[in-house]
């Protein structure tokens, strides 16, 4: 299952009061398989059929195909100077 360190913790409970997004709400991951790649915003709520991780009320909600890629990863979340977030993932060891 996808983990998430401290500084993703607090950058998704940051965005999400930021946005008003609802106390369900959170990060959704989505693959896009044909792609190759993620795409990541906030909703008010998961998806039927999404993993729920809620780690100190910082939540990400992953489709079948990205709970399935992330699964042994952990993500990481930095804000630069001109608050961009960044969101990366490493393979939990």
């Amino acid at each position: 299952m996808l983990t998430m360190t401290e500084n993703a913790v607090m950058v998704i409970r940051d965005l999400a009061a930021q946005q008003d997004v609802a106390e369900g709400g959170g990060l959704r991951i989505a693959a896009d398989t044909d792609a190759g790649s993620l795409s990541i915003e906030l909703v008010p709520q998961p998806v039927q059929g999404d993993q729920v991780v809620d780690t100190q009320g910082a939540r990400i909600f992953l489709d079948a195909d990205a709970a399935e890629l992330l699964n042994e990863t952990s993500v990481d979340a930095s804000v630069d100077d001109e608050g961009v977030v960044q969101f990366g993932f490493t393979e939990k060891e």
